[in-house]
Formats: C-alpha cells, sequence, structure tokens
C-alpha cells in the first residue's frame, strides 16, 4: 500500500488515473445520493408529521419500502423495478453499452447519470491536477464531490441539506486546525462573516418585502468556503456567484418561458462560484484590482 501511494507522488500519470477512476465510481454513488437523499429527507418530514398530527394518509409508492437509504434497496429500474447487475452498473461504460436503455424494459435512462459520472471525473482530475498529490487535495477532492450533489439536488429541490452542509462545514474546520488550509482562528471568522452576510441579506429582503430571497443553506454552503478560504474570500464569491446566476438565470428563465419572479435556486451559482474562488481566487482579485485601479 505504501508503494502505491509513493508512486502517486512520484508518478503524476498514476495519481491522475487512479482519481480519475475513484471518481467515476464516486460519480454513479452521488447519483444515488442526488436521487434518494432528498426522498429520505421527506420520509421523515412525513414521519414526524404523522407523530404531531397522527395523519394516516398514505406514503408516494417510491418511498413506501420498508428500508429506504442510500444503501437499500439495492439498484433497480425505477420503471420494471428489474434489479440492476452488477455489470450494468460499472460507472460511464455501462450507460453507452446498453445504449442508455433499461436491458430488461428498454425504458431510457436519463443522460444525466453518465453526465454526473463523466463531470465528477473531470471536475477531479482538474482538482488533481491542481494541487497535486497532497492532504489538500484528499480534502477538496471531497469538497468538490459534495458540492456536486448539493447543486444537482438543489436544482431538483430548491433544497440544500444539511445533512451534506454541516458535515462539511465541521471537516473545514478540523482541516484548519490540522494546519490543511487557514488557521483555526481564521476559519472560525471565516465561517461566521459567510453565514451572517447572506443571513443579513436575507432578513433586510424579507422586512423589504416581505418575501424570503433564499434558504439557511445558503447561508451555512458560504461559511463552508468562508471557513476555507477565510473572510477576504467572502465579497470575492458573493460578486461572482451573484453575476453567474443573474446571467445564466435570465437565460434559463427565457429558453423555458418562466416569469423573472420564478424563483431559480442559488445555491449551485454559490458552490460554482465557491469552487473556481478555491482554485483562483488570487487570480481573479488581482484581474479585479488591476481593472479597478486601471
Amino acid at each position: 500500500m505504501l508503494d502505491v501511494f509513493q508512486l502517486m507522488q512520484t508518478q503524476t500519470w498514476f495519481f491522475l488515473l487512479c482519481v480519475g477512476l475513484i471518481s467515476l465510481c464516486i460519480g454513479s454513488f452521488l447519483n444515488v445520493v442526488i436521487y434518494r437523499l432528498p426522498v429520505m429527507m421527506n420520509k421523515q418530514w412525513r414521519d414526524e408529521c404523522k407523530l404531531i398530527l397522527s395523519d394516516e394518509s398514505p406514503e408516494p409508492k417510491h418511498i413506501q419500502a420498508e428500508t429506504f437509504n442510500l444503501a437499500a434497496p439495492g439498484s433497480h429500474c425505477p420503471n420494471c423495478n428489474t434489479k440492476i447487475k452488477f455489470w450494468q452498473n460499472i460507472p460511464l461504460l455501462s450507460w453507452l453499452l446498453l445504449r442508455g436503455k433499461c436491458a430488461h424494459c428498454k425504458t431510457t435512462i436519463s443522460v444525466r447519470y453518465p453526465l454526473v459520472e463523466l463531470g465528477t471525473a473531470l471536475v477531479s482530475l482538474f482538482v488533481a491536477q491542481h494541487f497535486g498529490a497532497t492532504p489538500q487535495c484528499v480534502l477538496f477532492l471531497v469538497l468538490t464531490w459534495a458540492l456536486i450533489a448539493l447543486i444537482f439536488i438543489d436544482i431538483d429541490h430548491m433544497l440544500l441539506p444539511d445533512q451534506i452542509t454541516l458535515p462539511l462545514l465541521w471537516l473545514v474546520l478540523l482541516a484548519s486546525v490540522q494546519g490543511l488550509t487557514i488557521a483555526p482562528k481564521d476559519a472560525i471568522i471565516g465561517a461566521a462573516v459567510g453565514y451572517l452576510s447572506l443571513w443579513s441579506v436575507y432578513w433586510l429582503f424579507k422586512l423589504t418585502t416581505g418575501k424570503e430571497g433564499m434558504g439557511y443553506g445558503d447561508f451555512k454552503l458560504l461559511a463552508i468556503f468562508g471557513a476555507l478560504l477565510g473572510w477576504q474570500a467572502i465579497l470575492t464569491i458573493v460578486l461572482l456567484s451573484s453575476v453567474v446566476g443573474a446571467i445564466i438565470g435570465s437565460i434559463q428563465l427565457a429558453v423555458q418561458g418562466k416569469d423573472k419572479s420564478t424563483p431559480i435556486p442559488f445555491g449551485p451559482y454559490l458552490a460554482i462560484a465557491g469552487w473556481i474562488t478555491l482554485l483562483y481566487g488570487d487570480i481573479i482579485e488581482r484581474w479585479y484590482f488591476n481593472l479597478v485601479l486601471a
């Protein structure tokens, strides 16, 4: 095992190969998390409501199974419920071999599944190339994988689950104690500034308009980046996410033919902006100040 780690540190190609293969598998697991975690949360909420209100209304069919979590039931076709064999569940490759259809009922399998797997591998390789075979790279890979899950869950459900954001925040804070990121004091201040900055905007907007402009998950996500990069990076992330969100959101609403008052998730843009700042924050800041001072 030590020889493998040494080979990763001395041979870049081998390190990137390992990261790429592992990330493809992680991407397959992220597809499970993206679909199942919101369903699990919905089931938990329904159970809590039943306990409080003694509600006997039936649960939706897709969550009536006795056990429903990230491990059970096993992978199966949502249309015919046929269990997926291991060779039909190889990341990216199986989808291509099956031509994007269920092997049993020939129902089309969404192209998003292989795209998530491929996208996870590509951005992971980007992180690995940028940081090399270091402990920081492992931390940032875990962060990247969590962000991918958060992005797609927020797109689907306008939700950033505490089950992901809170453990990620603690992981980043503990990483600062181990010397993998900024100093612990700066990490704590960064987390507080990140959370309170959006929290303040939220309440200012709500008191002014009577509407909620964003969710508490956005506050926690920015707190994660504050703990990782320090309070100095907060403004860059917020500005970058706002610009990207305004452009992409406007295009999305125009293409879908929806009204501008239609709510759009802010978490994906916040996650993308934070990830970009993690890799290129110094370059972005230098470019901005040179532009301002020019």
